[in-house]
Formats: structure tokens, C-alpha cells, sequence
């Protein structure tokens, strides 16, 4: 029977393949009716340049805080022992569909070169008044590419709508990859606790960037409903809550603890914050470099691609102390510095990633439905971006994504498009900018 069962996946997994090249093709051909004025979009933005000096660097400085240990254990103590990532696996109750089982216009998300090697949706009913942010991995979080025993994948969501009305909650799904046949999933809450650790409110942000490395997540804060401003938050994955109450709430209610329907809540141990003014660090987008000494964290700033303005991207180091496990490294005052920092012309760029002094950065689509441009850059040679189509387009890249996560165990870069999540070999990107 266990012969079998591999049998069936192994011929499962030929036949999605073939499918994926066939969407490809599909979008390729799409791709041919892009307008002229949206095959021209952005020009070659050439190499990066180095930002070196500290007036330059000195604003990309980011102040640590930390939560106090008392609140956190006056919350897990009310709440009950705190659980890890297995227990949320344990708990998966939902399934993502593969490719084959996607609707069209799902798959319109996919990037059109180089083409998805795995793709799923997420379900529209179980979504629906969400939008689809980061991606992470445990190849970020573990040098060996697993937590424990499990392969994970994290997804982030925010919910839309208004703060009045529930708008701008942070939730990620902790997704059960052992099997990439039948991936299952649940979600956490991402909250922060207040009232000295008596209770926790929903962070609320829109997660452009997230980052699991080691024991932490990092995620960026947009700094709306209560959260004083821009922000990474830093959260515990040894420290996740289960909610005991099932309702649209968030926080201590009759009868125990609410998580806006998830079956689990993460509260916030800290947090990093600008600490200049003008000019001052606002990290959008996040990745995790680990071809660096020591590994770092990768951030670039959003600048519309209507203006001038170049992008801000930079890294910072993170700890190599067994006592700061999956933090930034910090000065004596407390403060985590740019340990490497550049200016891109491609303004308008979202998703960052680097790897090897490469740096992937990917620019939305100008008109929805579109696709937009995958560029790699680096400080020496003009940028390249993959052509696609009869026209050459540059737009062959997915138009909505906002997130790089290289998987350096698999070789797999991960991101998210609207209600789709999906993986390509970065060796195939390289390939298809020449």
C-alpha cells in the first residue's frame, strides 16, 4: 500500500508539473496583449548605489524594545501553558488546493517567466475580507530547513475594511508542508498584550514583510490602531496561546480568551522602532539573507514609482548571543544598525530579497490584473529582469506579490499573489534574467 500511495503522488506530482507549464504558456501568450505603454514600464534602473555615509545611514537605525517578562508571564499564566509550532500543526483543520483545482483567474497570479513549479489557492469563503501578505519558511527559521521535525510555511493575512470594524487584523497561517500533496493549515492571531499582560489586543497592520529565523518572527507594523507608529514586532514561536472562546472577538472575554475566530493567539515580546525623523528607517518589505556572516535581515521601503525618489534597501545583522536567539544585533545603546545599505532607481518596488550580493526586488503591475517586473540587481552590473511575450515585455512577474522567501535547503523561492501561494527553483529566476 505504501508503495502505492508514492505512486499515486509521484504521478500526482508529473501531471501538476505539466499543468503549471502549461499555465505558463497559457499566460505567456496573455502576455502578447499587454499595451505598449505597459510593456515600456520601467526603464533600466542600472546598478545599486552604495549608501556609506552616516548621515546616510545613521536614519536606517532601529531601537530595540522589549516587553517586560512579567507581562508575558502574567499572560501565559492566565491563558494557560503556552504551546509551540507543533501544536498549531497538530490542529491543521484546513486545506489549501493545488494548482489543477485553482480557477483561472486564480492562476492569472502566477508569474509568466519564469514559470511556478508549485502552486496552490487558498480557499475564497475562508479569505474572503482578508489580504494575502508575507511569506516565510522554516528554511528561514533553521539551517537544516525544519522546525523540529515539520517542513512549515507561514502566510500572512490582514484583514480589510475599516479599524471600526475589525480592519487591519494581523492573522498567519501556519501551514503543514511535510506533504506538499495535501498541505494543511490553521491560523494564529498576532496580537500584543496590554494592561500589564491582563490582556491582548489585535495587531493591526497590514504584514507586507515577515521573518522567521530561529525561535522569532519578525513583522512589520504599519502603525495603525494603536501601534505608535511604524514598527517591527517580534514575536515567540515557543510562546503561542490557545484561544478558548470562539467569537469575532479579540482579547479576555466571558468564558476565556478570543482570537477573532482563529484557535490560537501569539502575543508580542518586542519590538524595533525608527529612531530618527526625517528620513527615518520604514521597513515595508522583509527577507532573511543567509549568505551573509551572520545571517541578516533584509528591508526595503515602498516609494511610489510615480516620482524620483530612489528605494532605500539595507540589511541588518542578526545576534550571534545564545542569549538574544533570533534577534538583531545591537549597539550599546540598544539599537540595531544598517550593516549594509543601497539606493535602487526602481522605484516602486516591493518584495526584497538577496542572496550571494544579488538583490531580487519585485515592482507591482501599474493596472490591476496586470503582471509586474522581477529585477535583479547589484552594485556593479545594469539591472536585468526577465522578457516575456511577442513583445518582450519586462511585465512577466506576478502583478500583486509581496514577498521573496528563499528556501536555501530546497533552492525554492516562495511568495503569494492574491489567493495564491506558489514556488520556483531561484536557480530558474537567474536563468530567465540571462
Amino acid at each position: 500500500m505504501k508503495q502505492r500511495g508514492r505512486h499515486r503522488r509521484r504521478k500526482r506530482g508529473q501531471a501538476l508539473r505539466a499543468f503549471l507549464a502549461g499555465t505558463a504558456l497559457a499566460l505567456t501568450a496573455a502576455a502578447t496583449m499587454i499595451s505598449a505603454s505597459q510593456a515600456t514600464v520601467a526603464a533600466n534602473p542600472g546598478p545599486l548605489k552604495p549608501l556609506t555615509s552616516a548621515a546616510e545611514t545613521d536614519p536606517l537605525r532601529l531601537k530595540e524594545s522589549r516587553i517586560p517578562q512579567g507581562d508575558l508571564d502574567r499572560l501565559s499564566s492566565a491563558m494557560g501553558r503556552p504551546a509551540g509550532v507543533s501544536a498549531v500543526l497538530g490542529s491543521a483543520d484546513r486545506s489549501l488546493r493545488d494548482a489543477i483545482d485553482c480557477t483561472a483567474g486564480e492562476r492569472r497570479a502566477l508569474p509568466v517567466a519564469p514559470e511556478a513549479t508549485a502552486a496552490y489557492c487558498w480557499d475564497t469563503a475562508d479569505t474572503r475580507s482578508w489580504r494575502a501578505g508575507a511569506v516565510t519558511t522554516s528554511g528561514d527559521a533553521d539551517d537544516d530547513g525544519l522546525w523540529g521535525a515539520h517542513r512549515v510555511i507561514l502566510s500572512a493575512w490582514s484583514r480589510t475594511g475599516t479599524a471600526a470594524h475589525d480592519g487591519g487584523l494581523a492573522r498567519v497561517a501556519f501551514v503543514d508542508a511535510d506533504d506538499l500533496n495535501r498541505p494543511t493549515y490553521s491560523w494564529v492571531l498576532l496580537a500584543v498584550p496590554v494592561d500589564g499582560g491582563r490582556d491582548y489586543r489585535g495587531l493591526v497592520s497590514q504584514v507586507s514583510g515577515m521573518v522567521w529565523y530561529q525561535n522569532k518572527l519578525l513583522v512589520t507594523a504599519s502603525g495603525d490602531g494603536g501601534d505608535g507608529g511604524e514598527a517591527l514586532y517580534v514575536y515567540d514561536m515557543n510562546r503561542v496561546q490557545r484561544a478558548t472562546v470562539d467569537s469575532d472577538a479579540v482579547g479576555r472575554v466571558r468564558g476565556g480568551w478570543s482570537a477573532h475566530g482563529a484557535q490560537w493567539v501569539l502575543p508580542a515580546v518586542a519590538s524595533y522602532r525608527p529612531t530618527a525623523g526625517t528620513g527615518a528607517a520604514r521597513p515595508d518589505y522583509l527577507s532573511l539573507d543567509r549568505s551573509t556572516a551572520p545571517d541578516s535581515l533584509v528591508a526595503s521601503e515602498w516609494v511610489s514609482g510615480d516620482g524620483d525618489a530612489g528605494t532605500r534597501l539595507w540589511r541588518y545583522d542578526f545576534s550571534t548571543s545564545p542569549a538574544r536567539s533570533g534577534l538583531l544585533a545591537t549597539d550599546t545603546g540598544g539599537s540595531a544598525r544598517a550593516a549594509e545599505a543601497y539606493v535602487t532607481k526602481a522605484s516602486g518596488s516591493g518584495p526584497v530579497l538577496s542572496y550571494d550580493s544579488q538583490w531580487y526586488l519585485g515592482r507591482a503591475a501599474r493596472t490591476e490584473s496586470d503582471h509586474g517586473t522581477l529585477w535583479r540587481q547589484n552594485a556593479k552590473d545594469p539591472a536585468k529582469a526577465a522578457r516575456c511575450g511577442a513583445d518582450e515585455t519586462r511585465s512577466c512577474w506576478s502583478g500583486e506579490a509581496e514577498s521573496l522567501s528563499y528556501w536555501e535547503q530546497t533552492g525554492d523561492v516562495w511568495s503569494q499573489s492574491g489567493r495564491v501561494l506558489f514556488a520556483l527553483p531561484l536557480a530558474s529566476i537567474d536563468r530567465s534574467l540571462g
